[in-house]
């Protein structure tokens, strides 16, 4: 991490050196994890890129380079719908520490049907929670090889007016698909704070921060040629929305400084300054109901039988 001061002012244009730090983004080939890796990359720092994609991973990692010159990026296939494939997703870092996971990647899906993963879990609530749950405990032991390491959830705004069913935390009763999804991201949510409310009890010295984007639009994120190309008129189209909202590249923001910034704190919740929609990194309250310490540790261990993961000790 860098040891910039951290009484000056975070400016996302200038972020600080991190040379010699090794980061991992899940989900890093696309969207706002594509940025989150483009804007650590810059910074000297090793970035691996999680993707179940080789091709689309080759193509991010070739956009970072042509933006960050000397950029060191590399690819690690990673599919969170996949719980046994994760232990092997690690071995294939092959490094010895850790310093920061970003835990980005997510399906959306629009439209019914429901659709499961291979271990039978609800697709979105099956990758975005349970395969990051899953996929903490492995990088667990690199993660605590770094002096200070950092756990960032990627959550969601869509997540704010949701509440978790937890007698139906797969929708197999009523499934909807934005409910579904936005509750998918609530859980990671509560994951992030309790997460780092149990490191602190076994005194880690790794620190669990949950971020969130806002409202970030493809229409308002620059062109990224393969990866994300933004038309003249869908530009133009979209300026009226940059009142409100922001592009992807600037979603990425609260991720990269809850990774950089030595002023953040775990357990903390980051977002967009402006009414949480738009615009630079700032601390916000944690939400209510991400406070409720009951649902979250029922969470918790309802996570723990569907993946067969024991996280109940958090080593550290």
């Amino acid at each position: 991490m860098s040891s910039t001061s951290s009484t000056l002012p975070w400016d996302v244009q200038r972020l600080p050196r991190a040379d010699g730090s090794v980061f991992l983004v899940t989900g890093g080939n696309a969207g706002i994890g594509y940025f989150v890796a483009e804007q650590l990359s810059a910074t000297g720092a090793t970035v691996a890129l999680g993707s179940r994609n080789p091709a689309k991973a080759e193509v991010a990692m070739a956009s970072i380079r042509a933006c960050v010159p000397g950029a060191r990026v590399r690819a690690v296939r990673l599919d969170l719908a996949d719980l046994s494939s994760l232990e092997t997703a690690v071995e294939s870092l092959e490094v010895e520490w850790l310093d920061a996971v970003v835990h980005n990647a997510g399906v959306a899906l629009d439209d019914p049907p429901r659709r499961e993963t291979g271990d039978g879990h609800e697709l979105m609530f099956g990758t975005n929670h349970l395969g990051h749950f899953a996929l903490t405990q492995r990088l667990m032991p690199l993660l605590s090889a770094a002096p200070a390491a950092r756990i960032v959830t990627m959550g969601s705004f869509a997540a704010k007016s949701e509440r978790l069913d937890l007698d139906d935390l797969q929708s197999r009763k009523d499934y909807r698909p934005k409910r579904t999804y936005g509750r998918s991201k609530l859980a990671q949510m509560y994951f992030g704070v309790e997460l780092d409310r149990r490191l602190r009890a076994v005194g880690s010295t790794v620190e669990s921060v949950v971020v969130h984007p806002g409202g970030a639009l493809d229409s308002l994120t620059p062109s990224r040629p393969p990866v994300h190309v933004r038309t003249t008129g869908a530009r133009l189209s979209a300026a009226p929305a940059a009142l409100l909202v922001q592009g992807k590249h600037a979603g990425a923001w609260p991720a990269a400084r809850a990774v950089l910034d030595p002023a953040v704190r775990g357990g903390q919740l980051w977002g967009p300054r402006v009414l949480g929609l738009r615009g630079e990194p700032r601390l916000e309250p944690v939400w209510n109901h991400l406070t409720d310490t009951s649902v979250a540790a029922r969470l918790w261990d309802a996570s723990c039988d569907l993946t067969g993961v024991d996280l109940g000790t958090v080593p550290g």
